[in-house]
């Protein structure tokens, strides 16, 4: 990947090609035309609301038993999103797994394995499970939890084949919103705070999975930076190291701090990331990646002796290649206060069968468990 050294992007940073080939620059080109309300979208308005109307029907089928929702023998908490792509679900589900194993509960995870590549599923995800056979972001929840964890395209499966692996006493769904085969008890969304629902439109038009109306109808919604809405809850992802990619002793985040790096991510939302370390002093070269991009020894050589800085999604895929340049930047998930009042609160009404009557198929679906 060539670098074009002294092209310049926002302050303290220059700017490369988007790696990963012809995906990476049309999902650059998608994502950037879905937040900026570019017209050259607008005859694929039709389509997004088709998609909105399929989804709208196929959550109310659920609803209504015309299909099947499963419901496991324990409760189930789902974080997931409305859009497209990164917005701080997965520290967010990191956080919950270890504020609820330290109150005493066997936490079991679930996700997609989105990323992976194994022809059998479910699959149990360990600590040193190959990111590219289950998944980078399940390979990272793993280590960071210590949870439990399987990762398959049917959640249900998943869930019941960790229910027997390691029976927990609580479930996390991560990235679970839409998957309404798997009933659930609490349902968490996050939403970008800064970024927020681009131009309000369903895929393909624009980023929304489901209709923003959707909120309405879940228990929390907590907003990832920016200024939160009436209603939401604030969340801030907080750099804490920069760690080396090979292992070894961790250094404070700021310690790059006015040197040239290369920041590398396959995330969903690369723009966050390469804030976040302008925000540290960093002098940034920005490459961006496709989401899950399946990073080779190439995709890190910049032809110079720079540091080299990823994500710590990304380093689980680097860790075979990686030389002394490479480090990621540990973030942890810091919801507010009001948040953890409010989780505290649903969760003793799980915990006391209390909570208000719902649809016995699709728990969270007679509106928000506070006012909005």
């Amino acid at each position: 990947m060539q670098v074009q050294h002294g092209i310049r992007g926002k302050a303290g940073s220059e700017v490369a090609r988007p790696g990963g080939g012809w995906r990476g620059r049309l999902e650059a080109a998608l994502t950037d035309a879905w937040y900026s309300g570019h017209p050259a979208l607008f005859p694929l308005w039709p389509l997004g609301l088709l998609w909105a109307t399929l989804a709208a029907g196929r959550r109310a089928a659920h609803a209504n038993g015309l299909l099947h929702s499963t419901r496991l023998p324990l409760p189930v908490i789902v974080v997931g999103n409305l859009t497209v792509g990164g917005t701080g679900k997965t520290p967010l589900t990191i956080w919950l797994a270890e504020q609820l194993t330290a109150r005493g509960h066997r936490i079991g995870i679930v996700s997609r394995g989105h990323g992976g590549r194994a022809t059998k599923w479910p699959q149990i995800v360990r600590p040193d499970s190959d990111p590219d056979q289950v998944g980078d972001e399940a390979v990272l929840i793993a280590r960071q939890t210590g949870c439990p964890m399987a990762v398959g395209p049917d959640r249900v499966a998943a869930a019941e084949a960790l229910i027997e692996a390691a029976q927990p006493d609580l479930l996390l769904s991560d990235d679970g919103l839409q998957h309404y085969a798997l009933a659930r008890d609490l349902e968490i969304v996050v939403v970008d705070g800064v970024r927020r629902f681009g131009n309000r439109r369903c895929l393909p038009a624009g980023p929304l999975r489901e209709p923003e109306s959707r909120l309405a109808t879940v228990d929390l919604v907590i907003c990832n930076g920016g200024s939160p809405q009436r209603g939401e809850f604030g969340m801030q992802l907080l750099p804490r190291a920069l760690v080396p990619v090979l292992g070894g002793q961790a250094r404070p985040p700021t310690s790059l701090a006015g040197e040239r790096v290369h920041c590398v991510t396959g995330i969903g939302h690369p723009e966050r990331f390469f804030a976040t370390l302008r925000g540290l002093g960093v002098r940034v070269i920005a490459h961006a990646f496709p989401d899950h991009h399946r990073f080779r020894r190439e995709d890190l050589d910049f032809g110079d002796d720079a540091p080299v800085v990823m994500t710590a999604k990304d380093a689980v895929k680097c860790e075979r290649f990686a030389d002394r340049r490479h480090w990621y930047l540990a973030v942890a998930a810091s919801p507010s206060p009001l948040f953890i009042q409010r989780l505290d609160a649903l969760l003793k009404e799980l915990n006391h069968g209390q909570e208000t009557p719902r649809d016995p198929r699709l728990p969270g679906d007679q509106g928000p468990a506070h006012p909005r």
